[in-house]
């Protein structure tokens, strides 16, 4: 079962920031900032790879729904390759706690690795997309924006067929890329192998 909050104070509002699509070969890196209620709760909630598109669609209403504050934002695939991938989720997060309607205390950060966000406390935390409800939460709705993202982009483009693997370097999408070359939302940066 998932916990709540990582600290015990109620006056605290806590953050849970996770992304999606790292290691993609195309498309943008999807970040998400998330504020639950304190004692949130739901049996279905976890990490986004563990539920099937469908719960996680279900989920994503119930969050948008129940959440105090949540925000989506996203680093382009040009940003990628300027600033590599781990810098553009820094970015991407950076910018979904900007544009949160009301900042948390306290930023719970899935991984080992963040730049720091001004004013803003922050604690790291490995797998917490398995531990925390609030980091669960921010990985369905980055995934969920993300993929649906990426279901538009193919109707450009449905030489990769990024509808199914929604960028992600499946053997049918590099076969695509040899294929018929680079589109231009690819991360020219990353490489890719037959």
């Amino acid at each position: 079962m998932l916990r709540s909050y990582y600290f015990s104070d109620e006056s605290l509002l806590e953050g849970g920031c996770d992304e999606a699509g790292r290691g993609c070969l195309a498309g943008p890196v999807v970040a998400a900032c998330v504020i639950l209620p304190k004692h949130f709760s739901n049996n279905t909630l976890k990490d986004s790879k563990k539920l099937s598109q469908k719960q996680r669609e279900e989920m994503r209403d119930i969050i948008t729904q129940d959440a105090i504050a949540y925000s989506i934002a996203w680093a382009t695939h040009q940003e990628i390759d300027t600033i590599n991938i781990l810098n553009a989720s820094f970015l991407a997060m950076h910018r979904a706690i900007d544009t949160i309607k009301i900042k948390p205390h306290h930023i719970l950060i899935d991984g080992n690795r963040f730049k720091p966000y001004p004013q803003i406390p922050h604690t790291c935390i490995i797998k917490g997309d398995n531990l925390f409800c609030s980091i669960a939460a921010a990985s369905i709705l980055a995934k969920t924006y993300r993929d649906d993202w990426m279901t538009k982009l193919h109707n450009e483009f449905p030489l990769y067929n990024w509808k199914k693997n929604k960028g992600y370097p499946t053997k049918e999408h590099t076969n695509a890329l040899h294929t018929h070359g680079t589109s231009p939302y690819q991360r020219i940066t990353f490489q890719y192998k037959k």
